[in-house]
């Protein structure tokens, strides 16, 4: 995928840099599990956020818990959920015009600032015996304000500190980052809540955004891969709609994401239902599976960082196996049967969700991919508003297994159908093939088949498509037309579902 014409902006490559104008897949060595980490501001950034990180899962877990002993209900749980995630879907996009605009480091020093003031306000009115379940939904719903800047920002910040070469290892790395926290976090927020309850969680992560706020200040600004910010201008939402809607690389994925994210990443309220009235189980078992799912979260994370390229067909098989792991673990009928599936579901989740982000990433160009990043952001996490709610009701009305089964359907047909989408745009058909020694099921070129809009060209410019600019270029020219022949950008595109 190209990284688009403004990546040539950086500066020069240094020992601590890493940087190329080609995409991840282009000639050069493969990068290695961990390589992002030579880079030093990236290594600081990870160290900040592994911290962080963790105090995140200790709250998230602790929150799940506090409403669900407060109200018994699995809905107030989703509600809760949704409230967090709400001012994603309603300001997502604007969030991500504001991280066109100013330099993100800056920022991020903001919105982790006020991300930890939520869970400091949170914590002192557990501890004071205060709570109300009110007072959980608004400050649920302030931390969503501050993550409709801060999500974009941190998640196009990645490829300012490491390059478009290192980037598909560094969103790997990021994913890593955040299970490996989840191994930690859960686990002692079990403690912590059988022990001496939930407000010492939610203190603790509150003072944890020291980490990321050190790790941001300590950085060289010099060694950052520069990315002119866009200027104040009207239209820039629309733009970066419009910019979005002509190619079909970004989206296609987005919208898969958008169907995932809604219906199928539901866990806080699956899980604590499972839990609490199939299992008949505490707060420490809870924990259990958060653990268990992030074992095979950072499994996949580390996987997907080894192989360096992001493939279209892997983002959509992944979306589909996820699925009928979703549907396998609805109908188990042991709690060590269903405790087990979560690590596949683990492994197989982070596989989709950091394919899916490191092949939007790639296909944006530097000067949109704040406002794409917004968007992809915006359909995964600002869905849940609407599948959270959803999912509690169907799980509070017909039963754990009933709503857990429900989410993985919706995604599955999602699934089928987003590939199926993506191999016609392609010019491609599918192929079964039961024959020994054959892949059985492939996406094959239809025969004749001139194929649709590009998947991997629409609206790439020359800067984008290739290791130097062109000696010369009209003036007339507009800046965002297509470069590459039919037939060439045709093989370009089958390649990368194929």
């Amino acid at each position: 995928m190209s990284s688009g014409p403004g990546a040539h902006s950086a500066p020069a490559p240094d020992e601590n840099t890493n940087h190329t104008g080609t995409t991840a897949g282009a000639a050069g060595p493969k990068p290695s599990t961990f390589s992002s980490l030579r880079i030093r501001n990236y290594r600081l950034f990870a160290m900040g956020q592994l911290v962080s990180n963790t105090g995140t899962w200790m709250q998230r877990i602790a929150q799940d818990w506090l409403v669900l002993s407060l109200t018994g209900s699995a809905t107030a749980v989703g509600i809760t959920t949704a409230l967090q995630f709400l001012p994603m879907l309603l300001f997502g996009l604007y969030g991500g015009v504001i991280a066109d605009r100013y330099p993100k480091r800056r920022l991020l020093l903001f919105t982790q600032a006020a991300m930890g003031l939520t869970g400091l306000a949170l914590a002192a009115l557990t501890l004071s015996g205060n709570v109300r379940v009110w007072h959980v939904y608004a400050l649920a719903f302030v931390l969503g304000l501050a993550t409709v800047v801060d999500n974009p920002a941190r998640q196009s910040f990645v490829s300012e500190m490491v390059g478009p070469r290192q980037l598909a290892n560094a969103v790997s790395l990021n994913s890593a980052n955040f299970q490996s926290a989840r191994l930690i976090g859960p686990a002692v927020a079990g403690v912590l809540i059988t022990a001496v309850g939930s407000g010492w969680a939610f203190l603790l992560n509150g003072l944890s955004f020291i980490a990321p706020l050190t790790s941001l200040l300590m950085m060289r600004p010099a060694e950052l891969h520069g990315v002119e910010t866009a200027p104040r201008a009207k239209g820039q939402l629309r733009e970066g709609l419009r910019y979005v809607r002509s190619r079909p690389d970004l989206i296609w994925p987005i919208t898969l994401v958008g169907f995932v994210g809604t219906f199928a990443y539901n866990f806080p309220i699956w899980l604590t239902a499972f839990t609490d009235e199939v299992f008949d189980e505490g707060a420490g078992t809870y924990g259990l599976l958060n653990t268990l799912m992030a074992i095979g979260s950072v499994t996949g994370a580390l996987l997907a960082a080894r192989r360096g390229t992001s493939r279209m067909r892997v983002m959509v098989g992944a979306a589909l196996l996820f699925s009928v792991l979703e549907m396998a673990a609805a109908l188990s009928p042991s709690f060590w049967l269903f405790a087990a599936l979560m690590v596949p579901i683990g492994v197989i989740a982070l596989t989709f969700n950091v394919t899916a982000n490191s092949t939007v990433q790639l296909a944006s160009d530097p000067a949109m991919r704040g406002r794409v990043m917004s968007l992809y952001m915006m359909v995964f996490m600002g869905g849940t508003p609407i599948g959270g709610p959803l999912m509690g009701w169907i799980t509070d009305a017909y039963g754990a297994r009933t709503g857990f089964l429900a989410g993985g359907l919706i995604s599955a047909v999602a699934a089928v159908a987003t590939g199926l989408v993506l191999a016609r745009v392609s010019g491609l058909r599918l192929r079964i093939d039961l024959r020994r020694g054959r892949r059985a099921v492939a996406f094959v070129p239809v025969p004749g088949g001139k194929g649709r809009e590009s998947i991997a060209g629409a609206g790439r410019t020359p800067a984008a498509s290739q290791p130097t600019a062109p000696a010369a270029v009209p003036a007339a020219a507009p800046p965002a037309s297509p470069s590459p022949a039919r037939g060439e950008d045709r093989d370009h595109r089958r390649e990368v579902l194929a």
